[in-house]
């Protein structure tokens, strides 16, 4: 099976669970009397709308090289990471907002509803459903090298922890009496700012791939010692490194004796770009230019 069916077969399956999940929970928060859950439906709709943005650029993204496109469509793949990490950062600023609200009607005099016990129920099933899905979908994220299903997969891991604070906080709404029914709209303030983080972490990674940031400090290490590991090949410099999508791009100048051939030359410098792509996958760019080692000055004695 090719990496974009895969990738489809990943993500339709989170979608089927997002779907069952989310009229689930919109039913139980609506029935149940829980701004928490409803939160959490909400939640989970985002996290059906991230299944088809995926769905769209990881087809955009696997599009072969053309006259204007000269690197591919790899970025497409980031953007979607990128998108979804605006979306979810959207989802919890207003999922704080109605909590907010909610518990400043509280302080005023207002007498919340105590959830039901579907609405608890509702979140124990999330959590199990969404906890399976992530660990599926990041298992997959490796296995593919796709930044796209791993920032989704942290989605669903974000909606299991976020129904582990709403089952908290309905849990506590309902068994320990009126006085304690705050503690729903609490929760989904809770489980807002979790989601805050989440979206942060997607965005500072996919804005910094978009931005041509570079590979981190450790895998340039690897790749200098890679490059210097080749026979003939000396002092590896100038190197530039970025993500395109799921491959590296990988540019960097290395020494050579002068006198060599310029076929010699040649040689070695694909040597030194197959042994990265053998490392780092047969997508990989690579760019490879060649300086001549400057001779070193013989001493004349008198």
């Amino acid at each position: 099976m090719s990496r974009e069916k895969e990738i489809y077969k990943v993500t339709v399956f989170g979608g089927i669970v997002n779907v069952i999940l989310l009229i689930f929970k919109f039913l139980a928060g609506v029935i149940g009397h829980s701004s928490a859950m409803i939160a959490d439906a909400i939640h989970s709709f985002s996290d059906f709308i991230t299944d088809i943005i995926v769905l769209v650029f990881v087809k955009i993204s696997s599009k072969p090289q053309d006259k204007s496109h000269d690197y591919g469509h790899g970025k497409y793949e980031t953007l979607a990471m990128t998108v979804i990490g605006f979306a979810l950062m959207a989802v919890a600023i207003g999922v704080i907002v109605k909590g907010a609200m909610k518990i400043a009607s509280w302080a005023h005099g207002e007498v919340l509803e105590a959830p039901g016990k579907l609405a608890f129920w509702a979140a124990i099933v999330s959590i199990v459903l969404k906890e399976a899905v992530y660990r599926y979908s990041i298992v997959m994220a490796k296995k593919l090298n796709s930044k796209a299903v791993e920032a989704n997969a942290w989605h669903h891991r974000s909606d299991a922890l976020s129904s582990v604070g709403t089952a908290i906080g309905i849990g506590g709404a309902i068994y320990f009496g009126e006085r304690w029914t705050i503690l729903d709209p609490i929760a989904s303030v809770v489980v807002g700012a979790f989601l805050v983080k989440v979206s942060f972490d997607l965005l500072k990674d996919g804005i910094g791939d978009l931005m041509e940031q570079s590979l981190p400090e450790e895998v340039e290490e690897k790749i200098l010692q890679l490059a210097a590991s080749v026979p003939g090949v000396t002092e590896p410099h100038d190197l530039r490194t970025r993500r395109i999508g799921n491959h590296y791009a990988i540019e960097m100048h290395i020494l050579m004796d002068g006198e060599i051939s310029l076929r010699e030359a040649h040689d070695k410098a694909s040597e030194v770009e197959d042994l990265l792509r053998k490392q780092y996958g047969e997508e990989t760019h690579v760019v490879v230019h060649v300086e001549p080692k400057k001779e070193s000055q013989s001493i004349v004695t008198p």
